[in-house]
């Protein structure tokens, strides 16, 4: 087949601040199985400088990683940045469909610091049990969720030929909405995204001639790549190149999420700044000593400075998590570029006192035993775009 031909497999692409990611998966006996992959570093941002050249520029590494890689569909899932996304869960009293959407959109108002006209929101019912009114509503700040309905619609707006990622989200429970059986509330997690981020994205894959069946948030991304039928509490901790994400998963469902403006590159210039070396050295160091030690004692305790930040902020959503009442996180998943540091998950288990392993997004991916090495290398790397490309599968 050539180039963007197949219609029965799937890209997930994930554009990260200093890289994009691309994997393509199929169908294969009702599991994931490997087509391609691929990714390449770039020194753009999506949301800086001129909107048209931009666009263009990134469209153009897209097309480019898609063709070296051999891609074979056209059809892609792609997921917005942690920052960008507003995320909460607010709980309602049982009332009839046809008054779910104001009564969201008023409760939105209360958390959204900008104006509701510039956003996309969506939102969907976690569960069915019940929820006590005297529970609080919670925002969790930076998550990240599929944008199905109400984004389908301003993607009809945008003139953008999508998919609504959940057109039936609320169909099947329309008789959950309209139950009046008991006076329990719902829970459910509103999402809110910038209409002109959304724009930006649809433009992107509209010049590099690609389907865009969905918008997704991360944390689903992760959630479905690392964590699949697992119902347990789960940490993910997603350490990038600029920024590192920290979720918590409680039955598959993201509720809980944060981003800070430190990653992969903090801990290189530390180390750099620290030894006076160049940042090819420090990268070197980064890979080989990690948290273990090494040839330059002070190597460790370097990088420990330097992931105070991360450390803090595990800490603190720990007990934001604890102070709304919710049960224990059972572990911690690493992933992102620096997930591999050197006994990272070991340092972060002891001082947290906490399982903590590193996310293997190809553990549900059929794929060719001979390719292990190569995918093990970039696996954290990759945990986001194999996420998205799983969605439909």
């Amino acid at each position: 087949m050539g180039l963007f031909s197949s219609t029965t497999s799937y890209l997930g692409i994930d554009i990260g601040t200093s890289s994009i990611k691309m994997v393509e998966l199929e169908n294969y006996k009702n599991q994931a199985k490997l087509k391609t992959y691929g990714y390449a570093d770039i020194s753009i941002n999506v949301l800086s400088g001129a909107i048209d050249k931009n666009n263009q520029i990134i469209a153009d590494y897209i097309i480019d990683i898609a063709q070296k890689s051999n891609v074979q569909t056209r059809q892609v899932v792609a997921a917005l940045p942690t920052f960008s996304v507003f995320n909460f869960i607010i709980n309602l009293p049982p009332m009839p469909k046809k008054d779910l959407s104001s009564a969201i959109k008023w409760e939105a108002k209360k958390f959204i610091p900008v104006p509701l006209e510039e956003m996309i929101l969506d939102w969907k019912i976690l569960n069915k049990k019940k929820v006590k009114k005297t529970d609080k509503i919670t925002k969790t700040v930076d998550a990240k969720e599929s944008l199905p309905e109400e984004l389908n619609k301003d993607f009809k707006d945008a003139k953008a030929d999508i998919n609504s990622s959940a057109k039936n989200t609320l169909k099947n429970e329309d008789k959950l909405i309209t139950s009046s059986a008991d006076n329990s509330n719902y829970r459910i997690l509103l999402t809110a995204a910038p209409k002109n981020l959304v724009a930006r994205y649809i433009d992107i894959f509209k010049r590099a001639k690609l389907n865009l069946l969905s918008l997704e948030t991360e944390a689903f991304a992760l959630s479905r790549s690392l964590i699949g039928n697992d119902n347990s509490t789960v940490m993910i901790v997603d350490i990038g190149a600029t920024t590192a994400d920290i979720c918590i998963i409680e039955e598959g469902v993201p509720i809980l999420n944060r981003g800070i403006d430190t990653g992969g590159e903090f801990i290189t210039k530390t180390i750099m700044n620290s030894l006076n070396i160049n940042k090819e050295r420090a990268e070197q160091f980064k890979r080989d000593f990690g948290l273990a030690g090494g040839g330059f004692k002070n190597v460790p305790d370097t990088i420990q400075k330097s992931l105070n930040s991360i450390i803090n902020e595990i800490k603190y959503v720990f007990e934001l998590y604890q102070r709304q009442g919710n049960s224990r996180i059972d572990k911690i998943v690493l992933t992102g570029g620096s997930a591999f540091l050197p006994s990272l998950p070991e340092y972060l288990a002891e001082l947290l006192n906490i399982q903590v392993i590193v996310g293997d997004p190809w553990d549900r991916i059929v794929y060719p035993l001979d390719l292990k090495p190569a995918l093990q290398e970039v696996g954290p790397r990759m945990s986001t775009a194999v996420g998205l490309a799983m969605r439909d599968i």
